[in-house]
Parts: C-alpha cells; structure tokens; sequence
C-alpha cells in the first residue's frame, strides 16, 4: 500500500504552524552553534564483539506499508482533523530537527560517509518511535521520561553485564539499551557525539542520540551512498535481516515524502497519533447472545421481554464464535526467527585430531521467543581447519533443525592435523545476517611426561683403563600408569659423569667422533628407547656416577667403576689414593672438550637424537 502524500489534508492547521515553529526555532539554534567535537575520520570500526548488535530489546518491525488507512478501524487518529497517514509516518517536529542536524554535522565530520537524514530517522523510528516511548519529546531534545530497555541478562535477550556503573541507565549489574536510539552504555561511550554544542554528549537527548548514531554508522570508513554499506551499518545496530528491512522501508517512505514534521506529541502524553504502526487486528464481533428456545413470556404488567445473558464462554471448538458460528479470529502465523543466540561455549578447544564439545545456537524471534523447526546451518570458515566427522564422511558444512526449545546442536566437529584459531559461523539457513560465530582452537598435544627412567637389565657398568665400558648403555623413559608402566617417546635425557658429586673434569667420557664430553642430551624414540653414545674410561681409576635427568627432573644414578689394566701396577698411596696426576691424556681430553659444535661421525642410535654438552 502506497502511502498518501496528504499531510495538508491530515493534519490541523494550527498543529502543523506550531510544528514548524518549533523546527525553525530549534533548527536556527542547532545552526548557530560552534563545531561539535565527536571524532575524527579514523574513527574505528565496532569490533565484533560490540554489544550494539546483539539483541537488546524489542524493536518494532512493522512496515510502513502496513500502516492502516485512514477511515479503517484501528487506524491512528480515525475520525479526527489531525489523523491520516502523514500522522503515522510523519516524525515529530524536534526529532526532525535532530535527524537533519545529525546529518549536517556528519557531512562536516565525515564528509565522505555521505549518511542521510532519512536513516537515522528509519532507527529512531524502529527504536523507539521518535522518542514517542519516553512520553514525548521537549523542545530541547530531552524526552519527559528516560527510555530505558530490559536489562541484558542473557534470558530474553543478549547477556551485557554493566558497563558504565549504572551512570546511564541506573543499573550496576547489567547494561540496558539508553534513550531515543536505544545505544548499549559501552557503545555510547565509544561513539558519543555532542549535538547540541553544550559540551555534553547524553544519550537520553535526541540532538546528542541522533549525532552519535551518525558517528556510529560511519566509523570504519563506510560510504552510506553505497547499498552495501548502508546495509553493514545498519546490521551494527541490530543483526537481524528483519531489522535491517524495516529501518529501511521506513528510510525510503521518508525519502519519498512521507516524513514531514508533524507536531511534537505534548510531553508527558502518550504518543497519540505517532505510536509504532502495527499490523491492524480485525476487530473481534461480539458474542452473538444464546436465544432461548421458548421466549420468556413477559408477566402480567409488564411489556417488556427479558434480554437474554450472553453466552460468557464461546465453544472453544470453534475459534472466535459460538457454538454453530463461524469465528472471526484468524490463524496466527507460525513464528519466523530473526536472529541466533549462542547456547553453547562460545570458544571451544582441542588437540590435534581430536573431537571438539557440541556447537548450539538458539533460533528466536525479534522478540526472543524460541522457534521450532528452523533450518541452521554450521559452516567452518576457511581452509585447512577442522571438519564436521560423521563416519568416514567429513565436510565443513552441516545442518540442524531446532526442536521445542528452538536448540539446534551440532556434534563430530574435529580438530585436523595443524594448530591455529578457526571461525565456525552458524546461520539461519544461508542468511549471512543472522550469523553467529564460534571460535575453534586447535591445540598441539601437550608434550609428554616421563614418571621414570629405567634401564633394562642390572650388568654393572665397569671398564680398565682407556677401556670402553662394553655395549652402549640403554635407557627407556615411562609414564607410570594403572597396572603397567607405558613408553614415553621424544623425552629429553641428560647423561652427566660425576665426581663426588660434582661434574667431573677427569674420568670416563663419552666419544663421538673427536669430541670427549661428559654431559650429552639424548631423546627417546617412538618406543621411548635410547642408547647413549659409547662411553669409556680414561686413565683415571676409581668409582664415577652417571646421573641421568628428564626436562621434569626425574632422575636415576649409575655408578660407574674404572680399574688398572690387568698387570697394571697399583700407584702408591693411601687406600682409595687417585695416585699421581701425570696429566697425560688429559692434554687431548681438554682439547677435544673444547670443540664445541663439531660434528658426530655417528648417531648413537637410529631411534634417537643426540645434543652434547662438553664438560
């Protein structure tokens, strides 16, 4: 249905003076004042994780065409000089004044943005009816009352817990959406604007409101004369497809003529002719009264007939009418969703391969009712992430369909073979509007930890001098579980020889290639197995310990014997003497433990890498 350009015809001549009496006063001294500080052209864009978006109220969806004509039951302002359509589409004279003013100061700030006027008015509409919802506007911007939203609790709608102490909106545990284009607290504190030259930047006054919403669609650099970033824009005040539908229908109405000033409704009134238009209701016809059977017959002296009692409960099987009537009332439509809620973590983690927790999501109405039946759509962004498993099937896409409770709940999400952040986006069927998003984390597998270092078999381990001590020694680093110990693979283990305690200088030593040292690093393998590079005796005799050490600081010790040759004669000395210190072959010792870096001739074992520490 068209709207009718008859503002003249529907709206009474003093109204309409005084109207634009007002605009002119208001608009005159919104002209003369300074330059309003509110943001430069780097104004960043709203992250995703603004609130602003997310459902924080009830915003009337109802279309302009879906005003009802004049003369039509229910219709605003029926039967009056002041009603016809211009009444319910027209926009009361100080929130004109604001819109305009908003956009005046938008193209001196943001002259590139380009937002018009009719926008911001199709939000305040949407919002709150042009202030209408705070019992009207006064000639300064304020309204009679605070427009205050329902509080966030994450119930009914999103969940904001309080970001501004209450300052604005009186609460301190959760945040409500504030004033005539209902700003989230923290948003408001972001985007302020001052549209009125006072120095204050109040949400609750619609010049200041207005001003703000101009700088919140253009931050980031939107041109609103594109469709497209009209569209991005407006999905910042609310996401919904619907919402975005509706502001703009009635962005274009005004554009089309449909938005004149219209006088300010009388504070502390209610908002009379400029209420949000609503779809009209057929009016319900009355109970036809159950006639008798037999008329009363009327007593002597008495001509008048007794009026029968209306039936107080209609058949309830027939809706809308009595029993053998045909009732009025039409079929409710099923409810349609607007928007998805998160009902699950909304960041979920998991190593490599491994299954993530169940994604779920809501789907309800602009009203936050629960929708049944509603086709949602799961889809991993990009490539190489996780992928939905279903058998030996996987696929970044699948869908789920809401039961009662309007829940849809996806499982099989799986982690793939690399670490890294991943978005899982879920829709309203393939409506990007609606979209929520998870955050998937692939994780590395935590490092393993040893309980034990073991080494098989108990061969004391002894060698003459300048001997080798036999057979590479073994080691094998394990997990203690329930029952039986497991290997624990690529496992850090330090090999050092001891003296006394200490690091020894002297004594055995590992070779490989050139290089003597007495510390070296070794990594289990798959089967947690090592062996240590070969180690042997130099000349000195007596008792050594080589103590083993995990990353952990699990250890095990291993004492080591070094005695003389066979024939070899014993030096002189006290018992347990270390006898003369000749210092032959500690010379290359020395020499050979200060090449740090040279290279091994040979891997100590294929299942293991070595790291040397000289000593």
């Amino acid at each position: 249905m068209k709207i009718l350009r008859t503002r003249a015809a529907s709206v009474s001549r003093q109204g309409l003076c005084t109207a634009l009496l007002v605009a002119s006063l208001t608009t005159a001294a919104v002209g003369a004042s300074p330059p309003h500080t509110a943001a430069d052209a780097g104004d960043p864009a709203p992250g995703p994780g603004n609130p602003q978006r997310l459902p924080h109220g009830s915003p009337n969806l109802a279309l302009p065409d879906l005003v009802p004509p004049p003369g039509t039951p229910g219709a605003p302002g029926s039967g009056t000089p002041d009603a016809g359509p211009d009444k319910a589409t027209g926009i009361p004279a100080t929130a004109l004044a604001a819109y305009k003013n908003a956009e005046k100061l938008a193209g001196e700030q943001w002259p590139t943005c380009h937002v018009p006027w009719e926008l911001i008015a199709g939000i305040g509409k949407v919002e709150s009816d042009h202030g209408g919802m705070g019992g009207g506007l006064r000639a300064d911007g304020s309204s009679a009352k605070p427009i205050i939203g329902p509080p966030l609790t994450g119930e009914k709608f999103a969940l904001v817990r309080d970001t501004d102490g209450g300052r604005y909106d009186g609460d301190r545990q959760f945040d409500h959406a504030v004033g005539p284009m209902q700003f989230i607290p923290s948003t408001w504190q972001a985007y302020a604007a001052d549209g009125r030259g006072t120095g204050q930047k109040d949400p609750n006054n619609i010049f200041d409101a207005a001003a703000g919403t101009a700088r919140y669609l253009c931050a980031g650099g939107l041109d609103l004369s594109k469709q497209a970033d009209v569209e991005k824009a407006v999905l910042r005040y609310n996401s919904s497809r619907d919402y975005l539908n509706t502001v703009l229908a009635w962005m274009r109405t005004y554009q089309s003529g449909g938005g004149g000033a219209v006088s300010d409704v009388p504070v502390g009134s209610p908002s009379g002719g400029t209420t949000l238009p609503t779809i009209p209701t057929v009016p319900t016809v009355p109970t036809v009264p159950t006639v008798p059977t037999t008329p009363s017959r009327p007593t002597p002296g008495n001509t008048t007939p007794t009026t029968p009692k209306p039936n107080p409960k209609p058949d309830q099987n027939k809706p809308g009418g009595d029993k053998g009537k045909p009732g009025d009332h039409k079929p409710k439509p099923p409810a349609t969703a607007s928007r998805l809620e998160l009902k699950s973590d909304q960041e979920v983690t998991a190593d490599t391969g491994k299954a993530f927790p169940s994604l779920t999501v809501r789907a309800v109405t602009a009203d936050g009712e629960p929708v049944t039946g509603t086709r949602v759509q799961f889809e991993v962004i990009g490539k190489n992430g996780p992928r939905f498993r279903d058998g030996r099937t996987t696929t970044a896409t699948v869908t789920a369909t809401t039961g009662k409770d309007g829940l849809a709940t996806v499982k099989g999400l799986t982690a793939g073979d690399k670490s890294g952040t991943y978005t899982v986006r879920a829709t309203i069927g393939d409506r990007s509007s609606t979209a929520v998003d998870f955050t998937a984390v692939v994780t590395e597998p935590t490092p393993p930890k040893a309980d034990e270092i073991v080494r098989p078999g108990n061969t004391p381990l002894s060698a003459t001098v300048g001997a080798s001590f036999g057979q590479p020694i073994s080691l094998q680093a394990n997990a203690k579980g329930e029952g039986k110990s497991k290997p624990v693979a690529k496992v850090k283990i330090t090999a050092t020889v001891l003296k006394d305690g200490k690091a020894a200088k002297t004594g055995p030593y590992f070779k490989e290639g050139d290089n003597r040292p007495r510390t070296v690093t070794v990594t289990t393998g798959d089967d947690g197995k090592v062996d240590l590079p070969p180690l042997f005796a130099d000349d000195r005799t007596g008792s050594f310990t080589l103590l083993l050490t995990t990353g952990d600081g699990v250890q095990l010790s291993l004492p080591l014997t070094v005695t003389p040759k066979p024939g070899q004669p014993t030096e002189s000395g006290k018992p347990g003497d270390k006898g003369k210190d000749t210092g032959k072959g500690d010379k290359k010792d020395t020499k050979d433990s200060g090449k740090k870096g040279a290279p091994a001739s040979a891997s100590p074992s294929p299942k293991a890498t070595a790291t040397r520490t000289t000593g």
